[in-house]
């Protein structure tokens, strides 16, 4: 028989929660890609973009342990992404997210993005920020990158080819990582869309989202 301390200890023990805490979350990353001419502000490629989860989850987990290494370095530029046939017909290839060594199907040129790399020749119009508002469960980074009337070099004069095989009539492009050494990273997203051409007598920014949503707040399971 359980004596009368027993039976007061009892009463004093705080019950088990029937609804138990989260003890993991998730985290979900979703892009979304601008291209458009800065004077005019009109809109040439609107759309989202795929990501590499493998290595974005390596890049995420370099990045939170001050490695330096895996943060986003560079935007790179290809003419790859899809294929037109004789009468003009276009066909998409579809996003190269699998496997750590995969790259743009043909890239012709990339730019520095890191606006902390001594390596960016234009810091203040090739970026990254992070864009945050309290109480959010999500952070938005946005990558700027702008290629100037006269970048990249060799580019034709005036954007009237009929060539979608020029160097520079981009049709896919994608973030890469900082591993050491420059062009050299990993692919942490790539988009494939219809062929754009970069003239000289052109500006063309990109805007490149990555939204990063906790799936949890850690609060209890409902």
């Amino acid at each position: 028989m359980q004596n009368e301390n027993e039976k007061d200890m009892k009463k004093d023990e705080i019950p088990e929660p029937t609804t138990p805490f989260k003890e993991t979350g998730g985290v979900s990353m979703e892009g979304h890609i601008r291209i458009f001419d800065p004077e005019t502000g009109e809109d040439i490629i609107n759309k989202r973009n795929a990501i590499h989860y493998e290595n974005m989850s390596e890049a995420l987990a370099l990045s939170l342990s001050n490695k330096t290494t895996g943060f986003v370095h560079e935007m790179a530029f290809g003419n790859g992404g899809t294929n037109v046939d004789p009468t003009g017909v276009i066909t998409y290839l579809p996003a190269n997210s699998t496997g750590q060594n995969a790259s743009l199907y043909n890239q012709t040129y990339y730019k520095v993005v890191d606006d902390n790399s001594s390596l960016n020749t234009d810091a203040g119009r090739n970026k990254l920020s992070v864009n945050h508002v309290s109480g959010n469960i999500y952070s938005d980074i946005v990558v700027s990158c702008l290629l100037d009337y006269g970048e990249p070099s060799g580019q034709q004069a005036f954007d009237n080819t009929s060539n979608f095989n020029d160097t520079y009539t981009f049709d896919e492009l994608g973030l890469k990582s900082w591993i050491g050494t420059v062009n050299t990273g990993r692919l942490l997203t790539h988009v494939v869309f219809h062929p754009v051409q970069k003239s000289l007598n052109r500006l063309i920014q990109i805007d490149y989202t990555i939204r990063v949503q906790t799936l949890t707040n850690l609060s209890s399971i409902s």
